[in-house]
C-alpha cells in the first residue's frame, strides 16, 4: 500500500463509502506480516515510494510462492522478484501473472500495463557478457517506472562505439555503468556525461580480474566526478538508485 492509496482508503471511511470496521480488517496486518518464515513489509511503498522487493536466490519455490502471495493480497503490483531460477518462475506462472526475463533472472509479478514512463535513465554495458547484470538493472528502473535507454557492447576497447550515444548520455538523469574486466567504463562515461553515473562491477575477466575486485576498485578509485559504485553484480541496486535519482527531476 502506497501514500495515495492509504489516502483514498481514509476518504472513503469519511464519505461513508466503506465502514471503519472494513478499514480495520484491511489494515490488520499493517505494518508487516509474519509468515513465519518471512515478515513481509506491506508499508514500505508508504515510506520509500517503492514496494518490498524479493530476493529469490536461496530461498525455496515455496517461500516465494508464498512472500508473492501475500503482497498480491494486499494490493501489490509490479512485484519485482531478482534472482529467480527458471524452476521457481514456473511455479508461480501457474497461480499469478508473471513476466519472466531469463537472462537476468528477473519476474515481475502481476505487472501494471497502465504505468506510465518518466525521465531518462540509461544503461550502458561494456560487452555482451555483461548484459545479464545490466539487463537487471534497465528492468529494475523500469518496472519502477523510469524510461530507460539501453547501449550495450559499447565498452572502452572501442571507443568510437561508446561515441556514438553522446546524445542519450546529455540527456540523461542517471547513467548506470556496467562492466567487468578493468572496469575503465565508468570513468570514460563519467567524464562525459553531466548527470550521477553509477557504476556497476561484474564479475567478468580472466583470472587477475578476481571475481570483479579488479573492476571495482578501478571505479572506486575513478578520477570522474560524480561516479558511485555499487557491489559487484548488483544491477539491481544500481537501477533502483537509478530511479530515485531519475524521480526527482520530476515535478510533483
Amino acid at each position: 500500500m502506497d501514500r495515495s492509496e492509504l489516502l483514498k482508503l481514509l476518504y472513503s471511511v469519511k464519505s461513508g463509502e466503506v465502514t471503519p470496521e472494513w478499514v480495520t480488517e484491511k489494515l490488520k496486518t499493517a505494518p508487516f506480516e509474519d509468515l513465519g518464515f518471512a515478515k513481509v513489509d506491506h508499508h514500505r511503498a508508504l515510506r520509500k515510494g517503492v514496494g518490498e522487493v524479493i530476493f529469490g536466490q536461496s530461498k525455496t519455490h515455496e517461500q516465494i510462492l508464498g512472500i508473492v502471495k501475500a503482497m498480491v493480497k494486499s494490493g501489490a503490483s509490479d512485484i519485482i522478484v531478482t534472482k529467480l531460477s527458471a524452476e521457481a518462475a514456473e511455479v508461480i506462472s501457474k497461480e499469478f501473472e508473471l513476466i519472466y526475463h531469463p537472462l537476468p533472472l528477473f519476474g515481475i509479478v502481476n505487472p501494471d500495463s497502465s504505468k506510465q514512463k518518466y525521465g531518462s535513465v540509461v544503461v550502458v554495458s561494456g560487452g555482451t557478457s555483461d548484459m545479464p547484470v545490466a539487463e537487471e538493472a534497465a528492468l529494475t528502473a523500469e518496472t519502477l517506472g523510469s524510461k530507460v535507454t539501453r547501449v550495450y557492447d559499447a565498452g572502452v576497447a572501442g571507443l568510437h562505439r561508446l561515441l556514438a550515444h553522446l546524445d542519450e548520455f546529455s540527456s540523461a538523469r542517471a547513467i548506470v555503468a556496467v562492466a567487468g574486466m578493468e572496469g575503465a567504463l565508468a570513468s570514460v562515461v563519467g567524464g562525459l556525461a553531466e548527470c550521477p553515473v553509477i557504476a556497476v562491477p561484474t564479475s567478468v575477466g580472466y583470472g587477475a580480474s578476481f571475481g570483479g575486485i579488479s573492476a571495482l576498485l578501478s571505479m572506486l578509485n575513478s578520477c570522474a566526478n560524480g561516479v558511485g559504485v555499487v557491489n559487484i553484480d548488483n544491477g539491481f541496486g544500481a537501477g533502483y538508485l537509478a530511479h530515485i535519482i531519475n524521480k526527482t527531476g520530476e515535478v510533483v
